[in-house]
């Protein structure tokens, strides 16, 4: 008995025990979510007459700076970057070594945007700016305004925006000149402020800068400007529209991918190229393609299956010119004819039926060709041939729910290697018209005419219209989804967005999106107001 008891005793000891660890967890306290704070700085921030070259700021606590090359904006900007410690490394100090030559009677600032975070938890110093001025005081005055992006809905990050002496300025400053002030929205800014300025006249000038060095580089960069001038002190809010230039066209050397074909890599717009092919001073027949890849700046040159040791392809474009000599070689693989079906299995309303060659097509028999429903009835069509994508399109009325197949006898297609079409079948169907969505969109305050209005969808266009005169515009049996909906004001009625020039002075074509996205869903009709601001 006695040792029963014992043992009792012994568990309620135990127990008691280990209900009192659990209530002694020990925690790791609340979690700092303070920014470090600077205790000191020499010289002090916001100086006058500043003669040295070396700055020294202290903080409260360890920190670490990241990013710098990114977040560090300096204004004006220095030929020279100073030295800045540490940078990876935890540091209660930061130290900037000046190794360029400062100019008199100037405000300079370093805006370290959110590259100075405390070394544990990483809460950012958020824009913390030191200011001194070689003078005798410091410059006060602030510009503002906002950059968006002259085609896309949503603007770059990182967008330099700079002031240039309107007095000394020419069109050729920002190829080859740093400004005098400059700013950056980083990766978060919606808007811009640029301060410590002095009095006087300024260009204003917008760029994403690719290469961070403050030279408009228009290969590899967007810029945004503004047509008149600006005069400080002013409270306007201005607006920059950041686009990116047309490049001038030039050709890559063409490359053979086959023995008939050969690849021709380009830059710019290529719309107006002409070429022609020779061989021993004598013109050789060649037939121009898109190449087959979206986004891929190439076309395709067929030419013929005939002996030659070489081809001389001549380009010209404006005026552009070159001619090149391909060497030809004989490879094991020639392109030939192949028919394939480019739309799908289910056929939208307000498309055509859409097949797709290999090889260019230089006829096309429609009396070999037949369109018979599901019933056998044929169906009366049109055919058009788009020779640069080697495309055959086939329109005709379709109806609800209905099963279509469309047949190709041989002989049907002709290709520029007089090879015909073996016999091709394809099957095709609708669907009812309720599995569609109609939109209707009101337009108001319309400030010209011709504007195109286009649906997207992640930044592809689906549908698209254009207008001379009609305001309000309808989208019938669109699929659905949640669209985009954004007008171009086609200012040169060639029925696409262009660009601007900056040495033209030429502004993009202005596009305006509806600021939400339309919820057009199957069997409704859509009504959508659109006030254009």
């Amino acid at each position: 008995m006695i040792k029963l008891k014992n043992i009792a005793f012994l568990l309620a000891s135990l127990l008691l025990l280990t209900n009192c660890a659990k209530r002694g967890t020990i925690t790791g306290g609340d979690k700092d979510t303070i920014a470090p704070k600077i205790v000191s700085s020499y010289p002090e921030n916001f100086s006058t007459n500043f003669k040295g070259n070396e700055i020294k700021i202290n903080f409260d606590e360890l920190i670490k700076v990241k990013n710098i090359n990114k977040q560090l904006i300096i204004s004006p900007p220095m030929k020279k970057q100073p030295v800045i410690i540490p940078q990876g490394s935890a540091s209660k100090f930061i130290s900037i070594k000046i190794l360029d030559t400062l100019q008199d009677n100037t405000t300079y600032s370093f805006n370290f945007g959110q590259s100075i975070t405390d070394n544990n938890e990483g809460n950012p110093y958020s824009q913390f700016k030191y200011v001194f001025s070689t003078g005798s005081y410091v410059d006060s005055l602030t510009v503002v305004g906002k950059v968006k992006d002259a085609f896309y809905q949503k603007p770059d990050n990182f967008v330099s925006i700079m002031l240039y002496d309107a007095k000394t300025f020419t069109d050729s400053t920002v190829y080859k000149e740093t400004p005098l002030y400059v700013t950056n929205t980083l990766d978060s800014l919606k808007v811009f402020s640029l301060e410590n300025l002095k009095e006087g006249t300024y260009k204003m000038v917008a760029m994403k800068d690719k290469s961070s060095n403050n030279i408009y580089n228009p290969s590899i960069d967007k810029i945004g400007f503004l047509d008149y001038t600006i005069t400080l002190p002013t409270s306007d809010m201005f607006e920059l529209e950041l686009f990116e230039e047309k490049k001038p066209f030039k050709a890559d050397k063409p490359t053979q991918e086959s023995n008939n074909k050969l690849f021709l890599g380009y830059e710019g717009d290529f719309k107006n190229s002409k070429i022609t092919a020779s061989y021993d001073n004598k013109e050789v027949p060649i037939r121009i393609t898109k190449f087959p890849e979206k986004n891929k700046d190439s076309v395709q040159i067929f030419y013929p299956n005939i002996k030659m040791d070489s081809l001389q392809i001549s380009i010209t474009n404006g005026l552009y010119s070159k001619t090149f000599t391909s060497k030809l070689k004989d490879l094991k693989e020639s392109d030939t004819l192949k028919i394939e079906k480019k739309s799908g299995s289910i056929l939208p309303f307000r498309d055509a039926f859409v097949i797709k060659s290999k090889t260019p097509i230089v006829s096309i028999d429609e009396s070999k060709i037949t369109l018979r429903n599901k019933d056998s009835v044929a169906i009366k069509f049109t055919s058009k041939h788009i020779e640069f994508d080697e495309e055959i399109v086939f329109d005709f009325k379709k109806d609800e729910e209905e099963k279509y197949t469309i047949e190709l006898l041989p002989g049907a297609i002709k290709d520029f290697y007089d090879t015909e079409n073996d016999s091709l079948k394809y099957n095709f169907s609708t669907k009812q018209l309720s599995d569609y969505g109609n939109l209707k969109v009101n337009l108001s305050n319309v400030k010209r005419f011709p504007f195109i209005i286009e649906l997207l969808d992640k930044n592809e266009v689906l549908y698209k219209a254009t207008s001379t005169k009609e305001t309000s515009i309808y989208f019938e049996t669109i699929e659905p989804k949640l669209y985009t909906l954004r007008i171009i004001f086609d200012d040169n009625a060639n029925n696409e967005w262009d660009t601007g020039d900056y040495l033209a002075k030429k502004q993009a074509e202005e596009i305006i999106y509806f600021p939400k996205l339309i919820d057009v869903r199957a069997n409704w009709d859509v009504e959508q107001d659109f006030i254009l601001d």
